[in-house]
Parts: structure tokens; C-alpha cells; sequence
């Protein structure tokens, strides 16, 4: 009797332990269902989503979102293409990159002043667009010429993949040229990093990016300055102010994928983007 108790006693825990490995591995595969979601693209566009992202994942541990910059080119390619399941964008998408890719919805989450910086100790603290204009086309290389100090001009701007230079090329230049010194970065961090660095420097970033480090200029338009604030974007009183946009191919725009745009686009979601220093469109 003692002998058949010991193997059904044996017998028991080998059938528990088989159970719970049973069960651990169950957890496992349930764990690896989680949702997941990747953003790329408009480096603007970047901290408005990833900060939602970790207040969204903060709420649903099960989901997983992955999100990182390379500009808005990058951004209306990768949804295009499927590599990411939302593209972020600074501009609207171009006609092509409309034929090329005609299922793309591009969604406003919010709205952008680009703002004029220069190195703090630069005495200059406004210019028009035309002298904005002429300093990135080169009519204008020391600072001497627009009332500053004697010291060249230091160019700085956005590489080709930055919606935000595509902006600024159609609104700003009018389509001109830029000048074939201008130093151009990939992100606007860079940008405010070789203005923070550089006295001569100027350069152009998202409103959310200004802060003591650099000084924001104000624009003159006719006989009065404005400022590079939320309130003016909002006013449509500063003249250099765009949309931000989600990309999403239209098949996609279910499930995770809108539940999150949702997100974004809720009263919790835009106070994130007023939070960062941009403007909730709602």
C-alpha cells in the first residue's frame, strides 16, 4: 500500500508540474498576442507621440508602441509601404507622394508655429520674412546688415527629408533657392543644438522646441512684431504656422491603429499636445 501511495503521490506532482509549465507557456503566448504598433517618421511630430504613447501604454500594459523620427519623407513612406502602421508628418503630402500612395488618409492631430531662433547673445530680436528669406537665400551674410553685431551669418536649416523644410521652402522662400552653405540637420533638435552653440547662428524648429537655451525672434508684419506663441498659431496671427499629421493607409485605419489616433486626437491626447508646446486643434 505505502508503495502505490509514493507513485500516485509521483504521479500527482508530475502531473501538476506538467500543468504548470502548461500554464507558464499559455501565459507566455498571451503575453506575445499583446498589441503592438510602430510611428516613424516627422521628427516634430515625434515627442507629441511618444509621450502619448507612454501615457497610452501606461494605461494598457498589454500594448507595445514603438516610435521614432527620420523625418516626414520617411513618415508617408513607411505607412505607404506598410513598414509602420502610422507615418507622422510636418506638411501635407506631396502630389506624388499622393499618386504613389493613393490610399494614405492623412489625419490633423495637431498645429505648428515654426519659430526663428538664434543664439542668446545675438542683439537681434526681430525680422520680416523677406529678411528671413534673404538670409537663407544669401542676400544677407552678417549679421551687421539687419542691424546686429559684425559677425557672419551661420545658416542652419533641415535636410531634404524634414517636412518642416518643405514648409519653410514653400512659405518662407516662396520656392527660392537656399543658400548653398545653409548647414543642414536632421532633426530639430540638431538645429537647436548648432544654434545653442554657434553665436551666429539662426535656424528654424517646431514651436514646441524653443526654450532658454535659444532666443525665439519675433516676425515684423507691417508696423507691428509677433510673437511665436500657441495663442498667435491659434489667432492665425504669426505667419509661420502649419498642420501635423498622422499617416495611416486606409485598410489599417481599424482596431489598434484608430483606437490610438483616438487617443491623440481625445481631450486627454491634445492636452499632451499642449503640454509639449503646440496646438490642440480641438
Amino acid at each position: 500500500m505505502e508503495k502505490n501511495a509514493k507513485i500516485i503521490l509521483t504521479a500527482l506532482l508530475a502531473v501538476l508540474l506538467l500543468a504548470g509549465i502548461i500554464l507558464t507557456g499559455a501565459g507566455d503566448k498571451s503575453r506575445e498576442k499583446g498589441v503592438k504598433l510602430t510611428i516613424t517618421g516627422s521628427t516634430t511630430v515625434l515627442p507629441i507621440a511618444q509621450k502619448a504613447a507612454e501615457r497610452y501604454m501606461d494605461n494598457h500594459p498589454d500594448w507595445d508602441i514603438q516610435v521614432s523620427g527620420g523625418g516626414s519623407s520617411v513618415g508617408v513612406r513607411s505607412a505607404g509601404e506598410g513598414t509602420a502602421d502610422i507615418g507622422m508628418a510636418s506638411r501635407d503630402m506631396k502630389d506624388s507622394e499622393k499618386a504613389q500612395y493613393p490610399n494614405l488618409m492623412e489625419i490633423v492631430v495637431a498645429k505648428d508655429g515654426i519659430a526663428m531662433i538664434v543664439n542668446p547673445s545675438n542683439p537681434v530680436s526681430s525680422l520680416s520674412i523677406e529678411q528671413i528669406r534673404g538670409i537663407y537665400n544669401g542676400t544677407y551674410t552678417n549679421w551687421k546688415q539687419l542691424g546686429g553685431e559684425d559677425m557672419d551669418i551661420v545658416v542652419v536649416g533641415r535636410d531634404e527629408a524634414s517636412g518642416t523644410r518643405e514648409f519653410f521652402w514653400e512659405h518662407v522662400m516662396e520656392k527660392e533657392d537656399f543658400i548653398s552653405t545653409m548647414l543642414a540637420k536632421n532633426s530639430n533638435g540638431a538645429v537647436k543644438q548648432t544654434v545653442e552653440q554657434t553665436p551666429g547662428a539662426i535656424g528654424y524648429v517646431g514651436l514646441g522646441y524653443v526654450d532658454g537655451t535659444v532666443k525665439a525672434l519675433t516676425i515684423k508684419t507691417g508696423n507691428t512684431t509677433v510673437e511665436p506663441t500657441v495663442q498667435n498659431v491659434i489667432s492665425g496671427d504669426y505667419p509661420i504656422s502649419r498642420a501635423l499629421h498622422f499617416l495611416v493607409h486606409k485598410d489599417r485605419y481599424n482596431g489598434p491603429v484608430k483606437e490610438f489616433i483616438d487617443y491623440v486626437l481625445s481631450p486627454e491626447g491634445q492636452r499632451i499636445v499642449e503640454e509639449d508646446g503646440f496646438v490642440p486643434i480641438s
